[in-house]
């Protein structure tokens, strides 16, 4: 009866480790690709952007505090 635990459980951790490591080949490897918004020669105006720069049009986005600030500042 060992055995047969002993052999499902090694069963189990190969077929994970299996679907662990598929996961991690999974992407595409090389540079990022912008996003559709983005121009050629400027940045994307995303009004999501903290600081969207002197070439964009979108709004600064104000600072919301949080608890850990004082540590991450």
């Amino acid at each position: 009866m060992a055995a047969i635990s002993r052999l499902k459980s090694l069963v189990a951790v190969a077929l994970l480790s299996a679907v662990g490591f598929g996961f991690a080949g999974c992407g595409v490897k090389g540079p990022l690709e912008p996003p559709p918004e983005a121009k050629v020669a400027g940045e994307a105006k995303s009004p999501d952007a903290r600081d969207p720069g002197s070439n964009s049009d979108a709004p600064k986005k104000p600072h919301e505090s949080f608890v850990l600030d004082p540590l991450l500042r």
